[in-house]
């Protein structure tokens, strides 16, 4: 790869309502907790990290409502990205209500709304001109309209001879299509970026069975594999063999939320092999910018916008 072109990522843009709560959720009360609305989508959020670590042009195709669509067009140009947002003229913005515990993990309430009604008619051939690399979020095959929108992607970057990546998004949403037909969709991407438990349901592997293992298998059917594993850091196989270990980064501030924290691996990876960097150098850039996300409440980097 080459700084020469752009990175276009299609992907998801969404609202998140997020609850920081110290004490455990106490049923049928009140539970004290710190409560932002912050724009997200793991497509907008990797999207919006690459901008900030990297010297790249970085575009973003997403369908959003219309009741929100002038605020995350407004805060995805502020965070350096060049959106094309299509207007649903139906469904409002997805929302993601992300509860975040005092252990700074989270649990999400997820209602995809316009996010995932991208569908074919959304696409442009243009989008890919000057292009180097495509990224496609997960999501995006968890629903009929926003798959076949990935698939003519897809197959249209395949055909110019430009690299294509996923991020599988979600282990729920994963078992929920099946682990096969998502492989069978993603097939012709040279990049794979799942967490841990997404790439041991992806290869089949029971829980509890080594990671190294699953990105290794993985890696056999896609060509580059890198898994996230949070505060253990993260695995490079390449073509069946496990090629880097590399640890995570230490935050300089301290862990408030680790929504996003995926995402600003994503975006900062991708950055840095458009900038030419091998897989294991990009790797330790999205760990630094993963260790800058979870300091920060929400999934972009510090100045996105709260309503």
């Amino acid at each position: 790869m080459t700084a020469a072109g752009a990175l276009l990522v299609v992907g998801d843009v969404v609202t998140d309502v997020v609850a920081v709560h110290t004490e455990p959720l106490a049923p049928a009360t009140d539970t004290v907790a710190r409560i932002r609305t912050l724009p997200g989508g793991a497509g907008a959020n990797a999207a919006c990290w690459a901008a900030r670590t990297g010297s790249a042009e970085v575009r973003l195709l997403a369908r959003v409502g219309t009741e929100s669509a002038r605020w995350h067009e407004r805060a995805l140009v502020d965070a350096g990205v060049r959106p094309r947002l299509v207007i649903d003229p139906q469904e409002p913005t997805g929302t993601v209500v992300a509860l975040v515990g005092k252990d700074a993990e989270r649990t999400f309430l997820t209602d995809s709304g316009a996010s995932l009604r991208l569908c074919p008619a959304d696409w442009a051939p243009s989008l890919l001109d000057g292009a180097a690399h495509l990224h496609l979020s997960g999501y995006l095959f968890f629903a009929a309209s926003s798959r076949e929108l990935a698939l003519v992607a897809l197959r249209a970057a395949r055909t110019r001879g430009v690299p294509v990546s996923v991020d599988p998004a979600s282990a729920g949403f994963l078992a929920a299509l099946g682990p096969q037909r998502f492989l069978d969709a993603v097939a012709g991407a040279g990049l794979l970026l799942p967490n841990e438990d997404e790439a041991r349901l992806l290869a089949g592997l029971p829980e509890g069975s080594g990671v190294a293992r699953a990105a290794m298998a993985l890696s056999r059917r896609v060509p580059l594999v890198v898994v996230t594993r949070g505060p253990a850091g993260a695995l490079v196989a390449e073509r069946g063999r496990l090629t880097a270990e590399v640890a995570a980064a230490q935050p300089a501030e301290p862990v408030v939320d680790s929504t996003g924290a995926g995402d600003a691996f994503t975006g900062a990876f991708l950055a840095s092999r458009l900038e030419g960097a091998d897989p294991t150098e990009s790797a330790r850039a999205g760990s630094r910018a993963a260790a800058r996300a979870i300091t920060r409440t929400g999934g972009r980097p510090s100045g996105a916008s709260s309503k």
